[in-house]
């Protein structure tokens, strides 16, 4: 399996993300260099891809499979590829507080510590449906990382379109998220531009 292991705020700087997006509170002191040259439209078009690739931890055959999916369905297939990249189980868990980091949130639904309707799930790319219910395995409840989590994301709102009950460490997918409701700073029409060259 392939691993990007570039330092994540080096790679946050390059792409002009803010590391609180990617759950990390830190900052850094240094500056992106300044390009001289004006960028084109390609780079545009490619760091818009590559910033969506890097905030949901997707690589570029799984996010092409992604983007032919939200070609067949109805509606605008920018909308349609958001809407499935925050459906994913991992960024669902790490919407939901049960994990500080989206890589944290992956490896908690790797170590099959997260359920979806009752039944075990282990797939981080699971797409969750209207209705489902993400809860954290029994077994797993007194985990450090999974407290930790929810401590520090007791400040944290959690998106509209999800409802969380701390106490019995459950979610609730009310609905799917529509493009209003995720709060990232991607341009997702670039990203259709780009695929249909």
């Amino acid at each position: 399996m392939a691993i990007d292991r570039t330092p994540v705020l080096k790679r946050c700087r390059q792409l002009g993300i803010d590391p609180v997006v990617m759950g990390i509170n830190k900052t850094s002191n240094r500056e992106p260099k300044r390009r001289r040259r004006q960028e084109s439209e390609y780079g545009i078009q490619l760091r818009e891809k590559q910033k969506a690739k890097f905030i949901y931890g997707v690589l570029e055959k799984q996010f092409r499979g992604y983007y032919n999916r939200a070609m067949k369905l109805e509606g605008i297939t920018g909308d349609n590829l958001m809407t499935l990249l925050e459906c994913r189980l991992d960024n669902v868990v790490f919407r939901l507080g049960f994990a500080r980091t989206r890589k944290e949130a992956r490896q908690t639904v790797r170590h099959g510590h997260i359920t979806v309707n009752g039944k075990r799930v282990d797939i981080p790319s699971y797409q969750v449906k209207s209705g489902d219910v993400v809860a954290v395995a029994e077994k797993a409840r007194d985990l450090l990382p999974i407290k930790e989590a929810l401590i520090s994301s007791e400040h944290m709102a959690v998106p509209a379109w999800l409802e969380v009950d701390i106490e019995k460490l459950k979610g609730t997918v009310l609905q799917l998220p529509t493009r209003d409701q995720i709060d990232l700073d991607i341009d997702a029409q670039l990203i259709v531009e780009l695929y249909s060259k």
